[in-house]
């Protein structure tokens, strides 16, 4: 039985869940939050893994380092080890704020066309760099999205991490940056998904089946 931690990549609205998806699965008007993870928890549990899909604090009112001391906590209350810590989008941020903190509670990272941020970049930092648009999203940004990130690179750098990359994703010229990166490390695996930013919506079995090899091989 493999532990997964399952990280959103903010507060999804369920309108945006229904047109990638092209269906209506929510409600209009609402918040998805952890919920996004719905379909693949199911899948996980199926299979006698264990899974928590937490809904990050508002990011509007809360910031980087409240979403990692969440994820932290979360750790700690359940004493749990060997996670494979999931994040999308922004919550590459967070897995990796969380694995510098107890790189010994990690079995393996996984980066969902997420954000691998150096030292001390913020998620507003690395859109700018990669020229993400629309630029009106760079607009006013929640502070949980402004806030930079300093960890210490040795503390990840023996961990084992995998990155997903969807290639028709709004994100592209993120992650095609992380690649690059990523390309240089060592401890990496590199998978593709043609798909958008939200595979949970628009690929979720090919999404599910990646994430139940993850648990077998850990």
């Amino acid at each position: 039985m493999a532990v997964y931690i399952l990280v959103p990549g903010g507060n999804l609205s369920t309108d945006t869940w229904n047109k990638l998806a092209k269906r209506n699965d929510y409600p209009p008007g609402g918040h998805l939050g952890g919920k996004i993870w719905d379909k693949t928890v199911l899948a996980l549990k199926a299979k006698h893994h264990q899974v928590f899909a937490p809904t990050l604090f508002d990011e509007k009112k809360f910031n980087l380092s409240d979403h990692i001391n969440q994820i932290c906590t979360l750790i700690n209350e359940n004493n749990l080890k060997d996670v494979i810590l999931v994040g999308a989008s922004y919550g590459g941020m967070v897995i990796t704020g969380v694995a510098d903190k107890m790189p010994d509670k990690i079995g393996l990272l996984v980066y969902l066309d997420a954000a691998y941020p150096n030292p001390g970049q913020s998620l507003f930092d690395i859109l700018s760099f990669a020229k993400y648009e629309p630029k009106v999203v760079l607009e006013g940004f929640p502070k949980a999205y402004t806030e930079k990130l300093f960890f210490d690179p040795k503390n990840i750098k023996s961990l084992s991490k995998i990155y997903i990359q969807c290639t028709e994703s709004s994100f592209l010229s993120v992650s095609k940056l992380v690649t690059q990166k990523i390309s240089k490390e060592k401890n990496w695996q590199f998978y593709e998904l043609p798909t958008s930013h939200v595979p949970q919506a628009t690929m979720p079995d090919k999404l599910i089946d990646l994430m139940l090899s993850f648990g077998v091989s850990s």
